[in-house]
C-alpha cells in the first residue's frame, strides 16, 4: 500500500525518547487490519468537549481522507481505512501513572505513547479535561504529522486540566 505524506508547514517536536519509541514501533511487524472501534462512555462534561472537538476535526490527516469510524458517533472518527482512528472521552490510561511512560509534544498538545500488542502505536492526550486517543497504523510510526494535525482542534475545544 502506498500512502502520500504531506509535510506540515511548522516543525513537530519529538523528544529523543519518543522518537526512539516511534522507531521501535515501526520495526514491529503487525497486521494493520482495522480493529472494530468502540465508543467510549465519557462523563457528561467530557462528552460536551468531545462533541465540540468532533466539529473541528480536519477532513484530511496525513494524506488520508476522513472516512468515519463506523460507529456514527461524535466520540469517534477515522481517516483512511482504519489508518488513523480517534476516540474522545476515553478513560485515563493507567500507564499515565508510570514515571517511565513516554510522551511527545505535537504542536502544543502533549501525547503519551503506548505500544499495542498488534504493533500499532496509540497516543493519548495528557493534561486535558477530556482524554483523546489516537491509534495509528504502523505505516505512521515514524510520522507525528497525524498528531500535529489534531493539535489545533484539541487546543480549541478541550481545555488544559492544569
Amino acid at each position: 500500500m502506498t500512502s502520500v505524506r504531506r509535510r506540515l508547514p511548522r516543525p513537530v517536536f519529538l523528544g529523543p525518547s519518543a522518537a526512539l519509541m516511534l522507531m521501535a514501533a515501526a520495526g514491529c511487524s503487525a497486521d494493520d487490519a482495522s480493529a472494530p472501534v468502540t465508543d467510549p462512555t465519557p462523563s457528561s462534561e467530557a462528552a460536551a468537549y468531545c462533541r465540540a472537538l468532533h466539529k473541528e476535526l480536519p477532513s484530511s490527516v496525513a494524506g488520508q481522507e476522513r472516512s468515519g469510524s463506523g460507529t456514527g458517533s461524535n466520540l469517534t472518527a477515522g481517516w483512511g481505512d482504519g489508518e488513523i482512528v480517534l476516540r474522545c472521552g476515553v478513560p485515563r490510561p493507567a500507564k499515565m501513572d508510570d514515571a517511565q511512560s513516554k510522551a511527545i509534544d505535537a504542536n502544543g498538545v502533549n501525547w503519551m505513547l503506548e505500544q499495542q500488542q498488534d504493533g500499532r502505536p496509540r497516543f493519548t492526550t495528557t493534561y486535558r479535561k477530556a482524554y483523546v486517543e489516537v491509534t495509528l497504523s504502523v505505516a505512521y510510526a515514524h510520522d507525528a504529522s497525524p498528531l500535529a494535525a489534531f493539535a489545533p482542534a484539541v487546543k480549541k475545544t478541550i481545555p488544559n486540566r492544569l
